[in-house]
């Protein structure tokens, strides 16, 4: 399978946006200089196409999806009725890894997509360890409960975490309620510029 193995700092710092939701103090720091020798030398200005590839990279690097993944899910929004910046995120946002991680079962996309791809997720009973799956509304998402008792993850479990208003949370347990909206998540990346992007 296909992934990014690479140092998850650079991808942060090659868009200066902290995609990861971590606060280490590194990088912080280093945000504002991208990777590289001669990062600090390379700032240029951007065409609009490179504006909108940026804003494809920043939704790719943050959700820990690849090109053809994301190709995949903008064909799947030209089917649908509604607002297509709205519809982009709430695919994104009802992908099985990220729900994991959304839910506080895990303390970053990467790992969640770890979880799911060992085994370690079920949903409505059944072990799925597809990442990209799509969780549906009433969907029940668990962890199972030989992961759970993992001092790292018990501890995690222990810690008490907001989850947004579109998920439900109880123990090892939660629930997709209703299809995430613009206003649920606050992210990084203008939507509206990776459809342009696409429709080139």
């Amino acid at each position: 399978m296909a992934r990014y193995t690479g140092p998850k700092h650079k991808l942060a710092r090659r868009e200066g946006v902290n995609l990861l939701d971590k606060t280490s103090a590194s990088l912080q720091r280093r945000l504002n200089t991208p990777p590289g020798v001669h990062g600090a030398k390379r700032k240029r200005r951007l065409s609009e196409y490179g504006l909108q590839l940026r804003e494809k990279q920043k939704a790719k690097a943050m959700y820990g999806v690849l090109e053809k993944q994301f190709k995949r899910l903008v064909t799947e929004l030209e089917k649908q009725k509604g607002d297509s910046g709205e519809l982009m995120l709430a695919l994104l946002e009802t992908r099985l890894d990220n729900l994991v991680y959304r839910l506080g079962f895990a303390k970053s996309r990467f790992m969640a997509r770890q979880f799911v791809s060992h085994g370690h997720v079920k949903v409505n009973g059944k072990k799925l360890s597809i990442p990209s799956y799509h969780v549906k509304v009433g969907d029940e998402i668990e962890i199972t409960e030989k992961i759970s008792k993992t001092p790292d993850i018990a501890k995690l479990m222990q810690e008490k975490k907001d989850v947004l208003s579109f998920i439900e949370r109880q123990g090892i347990k939660g629930k997709l309620t209703r299809m995430p909206k613009a206003e649920d998540v606050t992210v990084p990346f203008n939507t509206q510029q990776i459809i342009e992007y696409y429709s080139r």
